[in-house]
C-alpha cells in the first residue's frame, strides 16, 4: 500500500473514530471531525500531511517510488 492510499484510509478510519466518539462518549468530540477535515483542506493546499509524514518515517513507499522499483516508470529515477 503506498502513502497516498494509507493516508485516505487513515483519515477515513480517524472520522468514523470521531463519529463513534460524539455519539457514544461526549458531543464535543465533533471537534475532532472539524481537525480532521481541516487538516484535509489545507493538505490539499499545501502538500503538506503530518500523518504521511510518519508513514514515510515508517518505511511506506509512495506511489512514484513504487512505479520506480517496479520499472513501470524509468522517467522518475
Amino acid at each position: 500500500m503506498s502513502t497516498e492510499r494509507a493516508t485516505f484510509v487513515f483519515a477515513g478510519v480517524m472520522l468514523l473514530v470521531s463519529v463513534a466518539l460524539t455519539q457514544l462518549v461526549h458531543p464535543n468530540w465533533f471537534w475532532f471531525s472539524i481537525f480532521i477535515g481541516a487538516n484535509m483542506i489545507q493538505s490539499a493546499f499545501t502538500g503538506f500531511c503530518p500523518a504521511t509524514r510518519v508513514m514515510k518515517m515508517l518505511g511506506i513507499r509512495s506511489e512514484a517510488e513504487i512505479a520506480c522499483v517496479a520499472g513501470k516508470n524509468p522517467a522518475v529515477r
